[in-house]
């Protein structure tokens, strides 16, 4: 007995239901119904009554994937031997100093606006921000605090010597009162 040739059918069959013909699944028991139908119309029945139906897409399992980023989250397969591209390529230089510029700029804005700082320190320190003075956060803050010390004690410093001009100034002016007074009580007498 001679196959019918059922290639006709299933090129139909593969345009009505959106698919590749490797897809198409013919039901082997009924070849003969199959094989009368010539038109869209009569496939488009058949899959109804489900004697041409569209297979399933073949799983393509992304589950190893998953457990492989899992395990590259912690930190596994990215050693010396992994790696394609390099240091700057995987992680540029210029996203790092991005990062930290603006971790920085952003620290000194506060405490400007704080009132931390005056505009004066906050100038100088954006200078050296830029110029690659600060590697982190904490060293700026300790900068900070160390400008802050030498400006109270510059501040400390200066009123102390206007308080010393000052009271000698007031010494000069008694002096010179007493020796004005000593005048006036030594002219009567003459």
């Amino acid at each position: 007995m001679s196959t019918v040739s059922l290639k006709l059918q299933k090129r139909l069959a593969a345009s009505v239901l959106k698919c590749g013909e490797r897809k198409i699944w013919l039901d082997p028991n009924e070849i003969n119904e199959i094989s009368l139908a010539n038109s869209r119309r009569n496939i488009a029945r058949l899959h109804r009554d489900g004697l041409i139906i569209k297979k399933p897409v073949v799983v393509h399992s992304r589950a190893r994937v998953n457990l492989r980023n899992e395990a590259k989250r912690k930190g596994r397969h990215t050693g010396i031997g992994k790696r394609r591209g390099t240091a700057n390529a995987r992680l540029p230089f210029k996203v790092l100093w991005m990062r930290r510029i603006r971790v920085l700029r952003r620290l000194l804005r506060k405490m400007r606006d704080a009132k931390k700082i005056d505009k004066h320190i906050y100038h100088s320190l954006y200078l050296l921000a830029k110029g690659n003075q600060f590697k982190n956060k904490r060293v700026l803050l300790e900068t900070i605090h160390s400008m802050k010390t030498v400006k109270a004690q510059e501040k400390a410093l200066a009123e102390q010597a206007v308080a010393r001009k000052g009271r000698a100034k007031a010494r000069l002016d008694r002096k010179a009162a007493r020796a004005e007074k000593k005048d006036e009580d030594v002219d009567p007498s003459n």
